[in-house]
């Protein structure tokens, strides 16, 4: 079977105020969110995120501070990793399925070692488009050559598992404070699906 996992707040817990407080005490300026977007379907380069973010930041921080806050703000999420590890040992395809950057991606593949069991990724700065939108989901379909059916797929916000459900993924939104409560729907759903690998 195939298996799509988002990674911020499934895979990795999210810390952007840590972020936040490095460098912008007063507040992220709203310019720099007004980048993610771009910077998320590879509108935008590395170098001109950097700049956009040094440009709002105190003086005399440098391009390696600014990234390295920016990469700062992932942590291990050991429960959601030892599931990854199990389905991938029983022989399923693991799928990296997410909303992210060039910066974050190489930062976060190299230095966790969950990505270790993962077969494919299927990033929005690559496709050049990010959840909700169907097209991220599709161009997956299509790529993977995906069986919606028999595609599990794990999200922690609503509007990605709600298009995810409108394609015919089989999806659970996932809360890493009920991890239990994923394990308990994953069980079901495993008895229902055909087994094919």
């Amino acid at each position: 079977m195939n298996f799509l996992f988002d990674i911020g707040n499934v895979l990795l817990l999210l810390d952007f105020p840590s972020f936040e407080n490095t460098l912008y005490p007063e507040g992220i300026p709203p310019e720099l969110w007004q980048c993610k977007d771009p910077y998320e379907t590879g509108q935008m380069s590395d170098e001109e995120f950097i700049q956009k973010g040094l440009t709002s930041a105190p003086a005399g921080i440098t391009e390696e501070q600014f990234t390295e806050a920016w990469n700062g703000i992932f942590s291990p999420h050991q429960p959601m990793w030892e599931l990854a590890k199990r389905l991938k040992e029983e022989g399923h395809t693991l799928i990296l399925f997410s909303n992210t950057n060039a910066l974050h991606a190489a930062s976060f593949l190299e230095k966790f070692e969950v990505f270790q069991h993962f077969d494919h990724h299927h990033f929005s700065q690559e496709v050049g488009a990010i959840k909700p939108d169907p097209i991220f989901y599709t161009s997956a379909i299509d790529q993977y050559q995906l069986v919606p059916a028999e595609t599990v797929y794990f999200d922690d916000l609503a509007e990605n598992i709600a298009t995810g459900e409108a394609l015919g993924f089989q999806c659970h939104q996932y809360d890493y404070r009920q991890h239990q409560e994923a394990l308990n729907w994953l069980a079901e759903i495993m008895n229902l699906l055909p087994q094919n690998g």
